[in-house]
């Protein structure tokens, strides 16, 4: 079983839409805090990622902000997190996120969540780690994106063992219980943190 003391959930710096995906937010937040488990994530106050954070707090969670400076005014950064860390850019704010977890979680977004979603299973692919990564597929809102990635399988530009680091479930402690419960195949690391 992982040890999961610390997940960085990556999500939209925008509410979105539909009611269902903040109320699966700030239930993750929720959850995260009963399982004494800390949130790393993007510090802002505003988004799904300010739902999931308040959601956490109010819960007696520990949760750790982490953004670059350039983003602070931008995304409005939360000024009660227990902590807050400034980077000099995005690169270096998601190895620190890296650096700070023990597993990941995507909830809905746009280009900046699917960003960091592939960044980090890319890095996982590489052998550059070996952490659980989680996709929270809140009522079928990554439907068409999983189906996309099944047609890159069928098309041989990726293998299904690499497909497979991606953990997807539509219920929040369903996906827990199979992040605690993922054995990372053997990958040769023959890259170096400081090479991505």
């Amino acid at each position: 079983m992982n040890q999961l003391k610390s997940i960085a959930v990556f999500c939209g710096s925008s509410e979105g839409n539909a009611p269902y995906i903040i109320a699966q937010a700030e239930q993750l937040g929720v959850t995260l805090a009963k399982e004494n488990i800390s949130l790393v994530y993007g510090a802002a106050k505003i988004g799904i990622m300010g739902k999931v954070a308040q959601a956490s707090l109010d819960n007696n969670g520990i949760v750790i902000g982490v953004i670059p400076e350039f983003l602070k005014l931008k995304e409005v950064v939360h000024l009660g997190l227990h902590e807050l860390i400034t980077t000099k850019n995005m690169h270096e704010r998601k190895l620190k996120m890296h650096e700070l977890s023990d597993g990941f979680i995507t909830l809905p977004g746009g280009f900046g969540t699917l960003e960091e979603l592939f960044e980090i299973i890319t890095w996982a692919q590489l052998g550059l780690h070996q952490k659980p990564i989680g996709l929270l597929n809140c009522d079928g809102f990554y439907n068409e994106l999983i189906g996309m990635l099944e047609t890159m399988v069928s098309n041989g530009f990726l293998k299904m063992d690499n497909l497979e680091l991606l953990i997807v479930d539509r219920d929040i402690d369903s996906l827990l219980d199979k992040m605690k419960s993922f054995k990372p195949k053997a990958v040769p690391k023959w890259l170096k943190v400081e090479r991505t």
